[in-house]
């Protein structure tokens, strides 16, 4: 090896980090295969490579023995007190067998154990930028797509986005920037692979978390998400400082911190409720937009039974369920919903109560 070699190696110590021992460990090892293979499988040998010069030696490793059996891994104790009178028999001798054209081969075998450990320590580096980042999200643009996935080039890398966690209305072309959250990072024998969503309820919370900053500096707290990712989605928020309302500042100023958020996700109506230790606060809030005149809860069923006026009875169930189902998501509570004509046949409730309670969320379409 050339001492220009030994500089290249230095240079990639510097440059990429990879230690240049390391380097030199994992030539050494692939030497000892490519001479085996090459000129003598049975042979035990050793291959040193002089750090500072580069000069490569293979010495075969002989056990030293009274009668020789086999000369290939074997010595005698006078052969190998020739080479060093202090050798003892079952001690280890070295002989020097470094063949003629050998460097042409230990050249072939550092390149490509060279160029093997540089793609190991720059997936490695793409592995541990990206692992920090699960669940976090990131922007790439558009680089290809198949059947099954869209590819998103992440500058060093590309990540997956499968076709089955875009959102309905997503329509994207090559070249097109879009917005995605990171669900998975693995690091597979093809190098790291990065798994992207669209519909995740997280993506929804880092969102907002880029556009809130009283969610950013940690005075609004998001204390549950719930997502049907295209059409409609609740978060419940709480403030740690009474001063701050967490509802309004989500919604921002004239509603724009909000509404950038509906504009990323394709119009997805949003749902924002003040979170609540109170159990019947809590549900009231996270059926809005429907008004609530009344929440029972039973702690051992983990159920809340909610009464509505007649009127918004549809507007709590939502189309298909959805509000009901999105609320009992939020809540981690069951719900029952009823009408105040219902419970009045079906609980002997008088028809007319007090009055609606008072509930704190707001809705953006």
């Amino acid at each position: 090896m050339s001492m220009d070699f030994i500089e290249a190696m230095n240079e990639l110590e510097r440059d990429r980090g990879i230690s240049k021992d390391v380097l030199f460990e994992a030539i050494e090892a692939a030497l000892i295969s490519s001479y085996k293979r090459n000129f003598n499988a049975a042979q035990n040998v050793r291959v040193d490579m002089n750090r500072n010069t580069g000069v490569i030696k293979v010495y075969a490793r002989k056990l030293i023995v009274e009668e020789v059996l086999d000369p290939r891994t074997e010595i005698s104790l006078p052969a190998a007190r020739d080479i060093n009178p202090h050798f003892q028999i079952d001690d280890i001798a070295e002989i020097e067998v470094t063949p003629r054209d050998f460097g042409r081969i230990a050249a072939q075998t550092a390149k490509q154990v060279v160029t093997q450990r540089i793609r190991e320590a720059e997936r490695g580096l793409i592995y541990n930028a990206f692992i920090d980042k699960e669940d976090d999200i990131v922007t790439g643009t558009l680089q290809r797509q198949d059947q099954r996935n869209i590819y998103i080039d992440l500058g060093k890398i590309e990540a997956v986005l499968p076709l089955t966690e875009l959102m309905p209305d997503d329509k994207f072309k090559h070249g097109d920037r879009i917005k995605a959250y990171i669900t998975k990072v693995e690091n597979t024998t093809k190098g790291p692979q990065i798994m992207l969503s669209r519909t995740h309820p997280g993506l929804l919370k880092r969102l907002f978390e880029l556009e809130v900053p009283e969610i950013f500096d940690g005075v609004v707290e998001i204390r549950s998400v719930a997502r049907e990712a295209g059409f409609r989605s609740k978060i419940a928020v709480y403030s740690r400082n009474e001063e701050v309302d967490p509802v309004g500042s989500c919604v921002g100023p004239k509603g724009m911190r909000v509404q950038t958020i509906v504009n990323e996700l394709r119009g997805e109506k949003i749902d924002i409720v003040r979170y609540s230790e109170q159990v019947e606060e809590y549900v009231a809030n996270a059926l809005s937009p429907s008004k609530v005149l009344e929440v029972q809860v039973f702690e051992d069923e983990k159920m809340a039974r909610v009464i509505v006026p007649d009127y918004q009875l549809s507007l709590a169930i939502g189309i298909k369920g959805q509000n009901a189902r999105l609320a009992a998501k939020l809540t981690g509570w069951k719900i029952d919903i009823k009408s105040e004509s219902q419970a009045e046949q079906e609980y002997g409730r008088p028809k007319t109560l007090s009055g609606e309670m008072h509930q704190d969320s707001v809705s953006v379409d």
